[in-house]
């Protein structure tokens, strides 16, 4: 069996009344890429805030290579989340800041590199996502995919062992999305990172995952790698992945 980098367990979260996670049991195996599908509101992104410790469940637990976050203070988690690159929706990049200074800022905050390597690291960051002669650009000067992978670069700048991404083709159009997951899968390839990908782009999925898991209802409905979804006779996950439309009952007076 291959090795897991996270064993998460009984993993449950409420929002007030609602049930968001229930009783999550999964892992994440180290250098693969684990895509979490769903519907809007299924609870993907909150499943993921959980693998880094943004947020702390109800009940449950989250190893992190030997390490369960739900028992970590806010400090003590400091030096966990070093080892764990998340890539937001938005990208999340400092608007006043230029490209080379967002990419920096990780290694600056949390490093003791000399400026002229942190300035190397940011060139090669930014190599591994494929742009160049951006460095003193502005985040408004940029497309979204641009500042997409310029987010990305920022996430590896501490060399993580972990990448978390969220909706990462969110406002994309097919080819930049396209580019965004071949990004992801050299990434994985060239790196070594372990992933986990928040999406409902069924291409982007195929492109980067090696196992897929469906939330539903709080629960994954299935999971396992794409040649048991394509045999998988799951309802659910057959309109998932061939996008049906689900049947809605007219009122009838």
């Amino acid at each position: 069996m291959p090795e897991a980098l996270y064993e998460i367990r009984g993993l449950t979260k409420r929002y007030g009344r609602k049930l968001v996670l229930d009783g999550l049991d999964f892992d994440i195996h180290r250098s693969e890429c684990l895509v979490i599908l769903g519907r809007s509101g299924s609870g993907k992104s909150v499943t993921l805030r959980q693998l880094n410790g943004l947020e702390k469940p109800d009940a449950g637990s989250v190893v992190f290579d030997g390490t369960d976050l739900t028992s970590l203070e806010e400090r003590e988690l400091f030096t966990v989340r070093r080892r764990i690159g998340m890539l937001f929706q938005s990208g999340a990049l400092f608007d006043s800041m230029n490209v080379f200074e967002n990419v920096a800022f990780p290694l600056r905050e949390h490093s003791r590199l000399k400026p002229r390597e942190i300035r190397e690291t940011v060139r090669h960051k930014l190599s591994l996502v494929k742009l160049k002669d951006v460095e003193r650009k502005m985040p408004s000067d940029l497309s979204g995919g641009m500042r997409k992978r310029v987010a990305l670069a920022r996430s590896l700048a501490l060399e993580p062992e972990m990448m978390l991404f969220d909706e990462p083709t969110t406002g994309l159009d097919p080819i930049t999305s396209a580019t965004i997951g071949k990004l992801i899968k050299s990434i994985q390839s060239e790196l070594g990172v372990t992933s986990a990908v928040v999406t409902h782009d069924i291409p982007l999925a195929r492109r980067v995952g090696d196992r897929v898991a469906l939330l539903a209802d709080g629960k994954f409905r299935f999971l396992g790698d794409w040649q048991e979804a394509e045999r998988s006779d799951d309802p659910a996950l057959c309109d998932f992945l061939s996008g049906r439309e689900e049947e809605v009952e007219e009122n009838v007076a």
